[in-house]
């Protein structure tokens, strides 16, 4: 009986399968945690989206910003972009069963008893656990609600690129879906850097990776986040984990046994020589 943390999976649906053969999964016995960005830029999102769906109660999915984008574009919200692969999704014939589902899972998930945060991109230095759980409902009752349309209108952007107790609507909301969604660089403050996103060794000396802000409210929780291959998966904190190890781009899919942090890959058959 064990935990397993899943990276990006992107649509990768064959490299899913050869890792959870290595992991010996068991549906009856095992869960399977998945960082987000289920979908997009891979093969079989199709696949990927029906699979993950049939686990019920033995998956934990976030949202990740592919994920966000094909709900976007599913809703008449924004358009493919020319490197989607997101048509067999958007012409099932179990279309809506699927975004439906997909629709309803969550920013963030807390798990008390073990320790364990997760969401596609991590936590902004100035929420606590509990802070960042309830702002993530606040998004995902948009998603959730009548019109999830309008948040999509205004869901892309940079600004506000700080968080402040005292946003206001679309931009409130705008504001917690990048932090948990699109972060990776941050300055010294907090504040969001989305002018690079390069390799760490040739980052500008202004910013830093969202985990080593200083004075970081969260450093007692057990962050598990996905989103940045250029990681390679490693961080330079032991209780932060980078689990997007660039399965879609042709390196590995990636899975950590929560009960013991052991890792386990496999090496992706699929080459995609795009640029995140």
């Amino acid at each position: 009986m064990a935990t397993y943390a899943i990276g990006d999976i992107q649509g990768c649906f064959a490299s899913l399968q050869q890792l959870l053969a290595k992991i010996h999964f068991n549906p009856a016995q095992d869960t399977l945690w998945f960082t987000g960005d289920l979908v997009n830029r891979g093969p079989h999102s199709l696949e990927t989206l029906r699979f993950v769906k049939s686990l019920g109660e033995k998956q934990i999915t976030v949202l990740g910003n592919h994920d966000l984008h094909l709900l976007a574009v599913a809703c008449g919200a924004q358009q493919l972009h020319e490197m989607d692969t997101l048509l067999p999704v958007l012409n099932a014939p179990d279309k809506n069963e699927l975004l439906a589902w997909l629709r309803f899972r969550p920013l963030l998930h807390v798990d008390a008893e073990t320790g364990f945060v997760m969401s596609h991109a991590g936590l902004a230095s100035r929420w606590s656990v509990q802070q960042a759980l309830k702002l993530a409902q606040e998004v995902e009752a948009t998603l959730r609600g009548s019109a999830p349309e309008e948040f999509f209108k205004a869901m892309y952007g940079n600004q506000p690129d700080q968080w402040d107790d005292n946003l206001k609507g679309m931009a409130r909301l705008r504001c917690i879906t990048n932090y948990l969604t699109r972060m990776r660089f941050c300055h010294p403050d907090g504040r969001l850097d989305f002018t690079y996103d390069g390799a760490l060794a040739s980052k500008p000396v202004h910013v830093m990776p969202w985990y080593e802000v200083p004075q970081r409210v969260n450093t007692h929780a057990k962050i598990i986040f996905g989103h940045w291959a250029a990681l390679g998966g490693l961080t330079s904190l032991d209780h932060v984990y980078a689990l997007d190890t660039g399965c879609v781009w042709g390196n590995c899919l990636t899975a950590l046994r929560l009960e013991d942090e052991q890792r386990f890959s496999v090496q992706c058959e699929q080459m995609l020589a795009l640029k995140l």
